[in-house]
């Protein structure tokens, strides 16, 4: 009895101590994934678990990001999760996003999943048009999302249609021109197809290296007021803050590059850009929610830490990660050129076995020729005997009927004719008979001739029958050999794939010769990248000249418009960031 009291007393203590949890589910751009949380962790016990399970180090760029009451939040690290104005239903649901965007893709972003996760966010936000892309960028782009996710093109796999259920262009881009989704398709599998070669994580990044060059990339725009109550636009992004026209998000104002500013703050609703030069005015605005300026101030401190942190020499473990990612791009190289050789291999083996296929195919034709033929001479033979078996009969028969033809002419002479009229009748009759011998003798000479003709013919026929069993002997002996050719031409492949399992037990030893290499080659494709291009930039012109004749002008948004405008001036975003300098001290009036 007691010992059952002290066992429910030990379940009970086991009981109250453990933690309460919740659920929370994390969306990421491409899966979901639930956990279970205890009640005292903090923002960065759960988002470290994330990054833990996705495998992410560079964890600098994302966060968790929750709605209230329409306006977007990111979780804080050192704040209990529930301690936030999250739902209190379960699972509570976080999406798990990029916060800050590099300002250079392919220099910053160094693990394959970083790329991808950007890449799908972009991709995703160029199609929902929250980023504005043009229409000659946009199947750009496009070609380098169906590389991605189809691989290299091969139009006995990629046939006409494959692309009618991808979601690849923004819906304003197909609306503004009269052009079918099979010309859409027909122009995207262009491009797509000079991309053979690029495995998935070079295509997301050449698709990434596009994208950043877009005039809403990586900006979070905020409605705001100044000083003078005038609407105005604030984006932050890796650059600086940045103020618009609220009907121009493409081309700024005027710009604060983060290394001109001396201080950001805060109070209350009302926000003050400080900046370096002193004989600058201070920028005040107001934003209409004081979440929202909490929010402002948080991508600022962000990105401006990510901006200085770029001008400064990489982290330890940063090099450590761009030396591990140099590594296994290395060793990625290597192995797909192993692959490349092997399909080589297989191709030509195939290739090879195809010709020998093809090559029995024509020797059993012939042999099936000669047997019809070796048949065909044995029928003539036997036919031509039978004939001259025949003709010699007759030439016997008849020269027996001349036998007796002479036979009754000499009955005829020797018989007695008692009368001139019977002398003169059978002087007649002999002289028939006569020559009906001389005819009998002439077509008996004719038959024998004949008769010998046709042995002579037999005698032809059995040589050309002698001459096609040599021929069908030889072809059925090449026949044999190829045979053999064949079987051990196809035994290539199980070879191949014996080499396969060696080679993939090897080790990569990147000496400094390797290294060598792969630095010229680096060099080699930067080259090659410039030339590429120029070409890139001929084909989107040619593009966008192909099928301005088909575009709707009617259909034309603002966006569109102001591209077009921004375009033939050569003004960007970019552009704009410089104006401050060039204005030199001037005050700032917006």
């Amino acid at each position: 009895m007691a010992g059952a009291i002290a066992s429910r007393m030990s379940f009970s203590s086991l009981k109250r101590k453990q933690p309460k949890t919740f659920t929370v589910r994390i969306a990421t751009m491409d899966a979901e994934m639930e956990f279970s949380c205890e009640v005292k962790w903090k923002g960065k016990d759960l988002f470290d678990l994330v990054c833990r399970t996705l495998g992410l180090r560079e964890t600098w760029f994302f966060g968790l990001q929750y709605t209230i009451k329409d306006t977007v939040a990111w979780l804080k690290m050192d704040k209990k999760v529930l301690d936030h104005d999250v739902p209190t239903e379960e699972p509570v649901t976080f999406h798990f996003l990029a916060k800050f965007y590099p300002e250079n893709a392919e220099e910053e972003l160094v693990q394959e999943i970083t790329q991808h996760l950007f890449f799908l966010q972009v991709k995703k936000q160029i199609l929902d048009e929250k980023i504005y892309c043009p229409p000659e960028a946009s199947v750009l782009l496009a070609s380098y999302a169906v590389q991605a996710k189809y691989g290299d093109y091969d139009p006995n796999v990629h046939k006409r249609g494959f692309l009618a259920q991808e979601e690849l262009l923004p819906k304003r881009v197909i609306n503004l021109y009269q052009m079918t989704p099979e010309m859409w398709e027909e122009r995207i599998t262009a491009w797509y197809a000079e991309h053979r070669g690029r495995a998935r994580d070079e295509a997301e990044m050449e698709y990434l290296k596009i994208a950043q060059d877009l005039e809403m990339y990586g900006v979070n725009y905020f409605a705001i007021r100044n000083k003078k109550g005038t609407e105005l636009l604030l984006g932050v992004d890796a650059l600086g803050l940045h103020i618009y026209d609220p009907d121009n998000r493409l081309t700024p104002k005027i710009s604060f590059p983060w290394n001109e500013i001396r201080n950001i703050s805060y109070s209350d609703k009302e926000f003050t850009i400080k900046p370096l030069d002193k004989k600058i005015d201070v920028f005040k605005f107001n934003s209409s929610k004081l979440r929202v300026n909490k929010l402002i101030l948080q991508l600022c401190i962000g990105n401006h830490d990510l901006f200085m942190r770029r001008r400064k020499a990489d982290s330890l473990e940063v090099q450590q990660m761009k030396a591990q990612a140099r590594e296994e791009k290395a060793r990625k190289q290597m192995e797909r050129q192993r692959l490349a050789r092997e399909k080589q291999m297989r191709e030509e083996a195939e290739r090879t076995r195809d010709e020998l296929e093809r090559r029995l195919m024509q020797l059993k034709e012939e042999a099936t020729m000669a047997n019809e033929a070796l048949m065909r001479s044995e029928e003539t033979a036997d036919l031509l005997a039978e004939k001259a078996q025949i003709t010699e009969e007759e030439a016997k028969l008849l020269a027996q009927k001349a036998a007796e033809a002479e036979q009754e002419m000499q009955r005829i002479k020797a018989t007695a004719i008692r009368t001139e009229e019977e002398k003169r009748l059978m002087e007649q009759k002999v002289l028939e008979a006569e020559m009906l011998a001389l005819k009998m003798a002439e077509e008996s000479e004719r038959r024998a001739k004949e008769a010998d003709q046709l042995k002579q013919d037999l005698q032809e026929a059995r040589e050309s029958e002698r001459r096609a069993k040599q021929k069908l002997l030889e072809i059925t002996s090449k026949s044999s050999y190829t045979q053999s050719v064949n079987s051990s031409t196809t035994a290539l492949p199980t070879d191949l794939s014996s080499f396969n399992l060696i080679s993939e037990s090897l080790s990569f030893d990147f000496k400094d010769t390797d290294m060598k290499r792969l630095s010229m080659e680096i060099e080699k494709e930067k080259v090659e990248y410039m030339e590429k291009s120029k070409h890139l930039q001929e084909q989107l012109n040619e593009l966008k000249t192909e099928i301005e004749a088909l575009k709707l002008k009617e259909r034309e948004t603002a966006l569109d418009i102001l591209h077009n405008e921004n375009a033939s001036r050569g003004n960007s975003k970019h552009n704009t960031i410089k104006k401050p300098q060039a204005q030199g001290r001037r005050p700032i009036c917006i």
